[in-house]
């Protein structure tokens, strides 16, 4: 987990604004902060160090400095896409994942998200268009807040940087307490707060000259159909889950899992087990009501996969 926050403001906002924005979100990400302020742009970090932990600084950018990102999350086919943009001709810095986000950016413009395979919210500026670009994953785990302003835009991880700046009132949007009452949840791109928007997943947008364009890049397509008996179809949902998890490996820091007892965190950590994860540490949460508890059935997975687990109950 790490933090991302920024603005594009036209000059209304200042340097003390993004480190008190940034500051907001420092328990996303306690190894490292980073900040790039240039006039009217702004983008800063803070970062839980999983991948290239000496050298992935955040924020990233390509060797004149023309682009500059900020980015939450793990693409999981980063190494694939680093060694195409070296035979293309891109020069890299570090060994993180972030860094190939800069370098497809400028191989394929916009078009460099249909190419990740992982969970990610990321910013970009990229000053000869002068324009700001975000985009979040396919399924919305990374999450993404804007604003718009009076003669600009700032974004964030949590909205709580974004109520930092004085511009910013934090007012209940009404429709989304309808929404909430009636759905029990808010839908984006609606918030609790009026005028905070959250990026839906699946969604990238551009701020540039004072526009603001939101587009959906992918969507889920039932229409293609697998023709298969149960045992072949078996065998490639086997195929496909192990693939998932091995690529979830990747990482220069220890590995874990949470640990339900579950039908899909067991199946996971057995996975994960086989793979020969050095010292896999599982964790998992119970309650005191032992209708409801289920770290017996947590402890019964842990001990036949010999995990290093942990437990913790809260009241």
């Amino acid at each position: 987990m790490c933090g991302i926050c920024g603005f594009v403001a036209g000059g209304q906002l200042v340097s003390a604004d993004l480190e008190r924005m940034c500051r907001a979100l420092a328990h996303r990400g306690p190894d490292d902060e980073g900040i790039f302020f240039d006039g009217q742009v702004g983008l800063a970090n803070r970062r839980l160090s999983v991948i290239d932990t000496v050298a992935g600084h955040q924020p990233i950018g390509n060797e004149d400095g023309s682009v500059q990102l900020v980015f939450n999350g793990e693409i999981y086919n980063y190494r694939d896409l680093r060694a195409e943009l070296q035979a293309a001709g891109h020069r890299f810095s570090t060994q993180s994942d972030t860094e190939v986000l800069v370098h497809l950016y400028e191989e394929r413009g916009r078009e460099c998200i249909e190419k990740l395979r992982g969970m990610f919210a990321f910013a970009l500026w990229d000053r000869r268009r002068s324009e700001l670009f975000l985009a979040r994953d396919r399924l919305g785990q990374k999450p993404l807040f804007y604003v718009e302003l009076d003669r600009g835009l700032a974004f964030a991880s949590e909205i709580k940087a974004l109520l930092e700046l004085d511009q910013i009132m934090a007012e209940m949007d009404p429709v989304a307490l309808q929404h909430y009452l009636s759905l029990r949840f808010v839908p984006p791109p609606h918030t609790m707060f009026k005028g905070i928007r959250k990026l839906p997943p699946g969604h990238a947008m551009t701020y540039r000259e004072g526009r603001c364009e939101v587009f959906r890049y992918w969507q889920l397509d039932f229409r293609e159909k697998i023709q298969a008996d149960e045992q072949e179809a078996l065998a490639t949902l086997d195929a496909e889950m192990r693939d998932a998890v091995e690529s979830h490996l990747v990482s220069d820091v220890p590995v874990g899992a949470f640990l339900s007892g579950g039908m899909d965190s067991s199946a996971i950590v057995a996975m994960m087990s086989q793979m020969n994860v050095p010292s896999l540490q599982t964790f998992a949460i119970g309650v005191e009501e032992q209708s409801f508890n289920e770290l017996p059935y947590a402890r019964t997975v842990a001990e036949y996969c010999g995990t290093s687990h942990r437990e913790a109950r809260v009241e």
